[in-house]
C-alpha cells in the first residue's frame, strides 16, 4: 500500500506519525481542503506530465493554480502532456488521488511551482487518496528532492 511506502519514506527522519490518515477521501482538492479543514490553495497537489523523451516529471502546484500551457512550453519546450490515468502509477509509484513526491519511482524528476510559496506551510498527499502531511515549504523541497522551482501555473495570482 502506497501509505505505508511513505510512512517508511519519512521513517527516515523520524517523520513517519505525521503522516495522516483521514477519515475521508482526500483525493481532489476540494475533498482534502475539507478533510483538512483548509484552504483548497494550501493543498500542494501533484501533477504528472510525459515529456518527449517519455521521462515522467512531476509538478507540486498550489491547489489553486492551473497549469499555463504557455509557460510550460516555455519551461520544458513542449505542450504539457499529463501522464494517461491508467499509466501514473506505473510511471509515478502511486495511484491517482494519492499521487505525491515522497516514495516514488527512480528516474521521476520533480519541480515545484511559484504558486506555492505563498505559503509557511502545504499539505500534499501521502500516496492515497485519504492521506496527506503538514510540511514547510523547505521541508517540502528536501523530502521531495525537488531539482528547482519554476512558474507554469496560472489562476492564482489574482488571489496572491
Amino acid at each position: 500500500m502506497s501509505i505505508e511506502k511513505v510512512r517508511k519514506y519519512f521513517a527516515q527522519w523520524g517523520m513517519e506519525d505525521r503522516v495522516m490518515e483521514l477519515d475521508h477521501s482526500s483525493a481532489t482538492v476540494e475533498a482534502a481542503a475539507a478533510a483538512l479543514h483548509t484552504e483548497g490553495r494550501r493543498i500542494a497537489k501533484s501533477m504528472s506530465f510525459l515529456l518527449k523523451e517519455g521521462q515522467p516529471i512531476m509538478i507540486i502546484f498550489a491547489g489553486d493554480a492551473r497549469v499555463d500551457n504557455h509557460k510550460f512550453k516555455e519551461r520544458f519546450h513542449q505542450k504539457p502532456s499529463m501522464i494517461k490515468h491508467d499509466d501514473v502509477e506505473r510511471l509515478i509509484g502511486h495511484p491517482v488521488g494519492g499521487v505525491c513526491p515522497f516514495a516514488i519511482n527512480e528516474g521521476v524528476v520533480v519541480y515545484l511551482d511559484e504558486s506555492l510559496k505563498r505559503f509557511e506551510t502545504v499539505f500534499p498527499a501521502c500516496g492515497t487518496g485519504n492521506s496527506a502531511i503538514e510540511l514547510t515549504l523547505p521541508e517540502l523541497q528536501k523530502y521531495s528532492h525537488a531539482v528547482e522551482w519554476v512558474d507554469v501555473s496560472k489562476g492564482w495570482q489574482e488571489e496572491a
